[in-house]
């Protein structure tokens, strides 16, 4: 069945239904093109520039059943046709006893696709519960044994990658939660070694918006399983922040693109971290310095030059 990015379309009336025509129908086949080309492309541009696959390598994608990590098995099955060089995939993921969990729908995705997969049992559900007091959020401590549990599994299956799901949004966002609420300015790598030292964890889908994500589910019609299984609070923080990135898209365009863009180009001399440039033995050399003061002239807020020349800049007032 091709995929689509419509439903069926509402009935006109209970003995009619309006179908789309054919002019229609290659419009969405051609946008769904677009779609896919984009990600695979914005996927090879991070593996690319991060150097997160090389050959031989074997990947272990987890996958949680949700959207970004579907996408992400399925782009990567993709470029791995396409690449030059040759790397395995095993899809993971780990059944943690949640009540309700539908246990069969990823196991059929994967045989239908043909790939190899591995699902790790491990009830942390009743760990969770036993250790967090009911109401209050499940997620960080759920993430830590998660975390653990898969690099472990990353061991024992002789994977050199772990290929997580996250994407640009969920970096912007662990960016600012990072900044507002932990007084740190940091946020998701690309990549980065694993906690035990073992395995190199990467995050191809870094450039890649959750709204593509998103339509891109809907186009394959991935067997969602929902993340609330748990029956958690939803992290108000991350959804807070999560507001806002959408306020700023729609009110400023360009504002959060050119934030992301700020984490790859970074000054660590105009900024205030002894640990990460030398501020106490930084000495006059009498040599100009490129990165100096000389790096506050490109002022992004500055007054246009052919303005200035027109209207001239007043000085403020000085204090009474």
């Amino acid at each position: 069945m091709q995929d689509q990015l419509l439903t069926q379309p509402a009935a006109a009336s209970d003995a009619a239904v309006s179908l789309p025509s054919q002019k229609s129908v290659e419009k969405i086949a051609h946008e769904n093109n677009k779609l896919h080309k984009r990600l695979c492309r914005q996927v090879g541009q991070a593996i690319g520039d991060f150097n997160m696959i090389e050959d031989g390598d074997k990947v272990m994608v987890c996958l949680s059943g949700g959207k970004d990590s579907y996408a992400l098995l399925d782009i990567l099955m993709t470029l791995r046709e396409r690449a030059p060089i040759n790397f395995e995939i095993v899809a993971v993921n780990l059944d943690q006893k949640q009540p309700n969990f539908p246990d069969h729908i990823l196991p059929a995705y994967l045989e239908k696709l043909g790939v190899a997969y591995h699902i790790e049992n491990q009830d942390t559900y009743s760990i969770v519960k036993r250790l967090i007091p009911e109401g209050k959020t499940t997620c960080s401590l759920c993430s830590r044994l998660r975390r653990g549990i898969l690099y472990r599994v990353a061991t024992e299956l002789g994977a050199t990658k772990v290929a997580l799901g996250h994407h640009r949004d969920d970096i912007m966002e662990t960016f600012f939660l990072n900044m507002f609420f932990g007084g740190k300015l940091k946020s998701m790598p690309a990549k980065l070694q694993s906690d035990d030292g073992k395995q190199i964890v990467i995050r191809p889908l870094a450039y890649v918006k959750e709204a593509d994500l998103s339509r891109y589910a809907k186009v394959k019609q991935f067997p969602i399983i929902p993340c609330d299984l748990c029956g958690s609070q939803e992290n108000l923080q991350r959804k807070q922040i999560k507001g806002m990135l959408r306020e700023w898209e729609k009110k400023f365009p360009g504002r959060v693109e050119n934030i992301f863009s700020s984490l790859s180009t970074v000054a660590p001399s105009h900024l205030m971290d002894r640990n990460l440039f030398g501020f106490t033995e930084l000495k006059a050399s009498g040599i100009a310095d490129p990165n100096g003061d000389i790096a506050f002239d490109d002022d992004p807020c500055s007054t246009p030059a052919a303005v200035a020349s027109i209207v001239p800049i007043v000085p403020s007032r000085p204090a009474d």
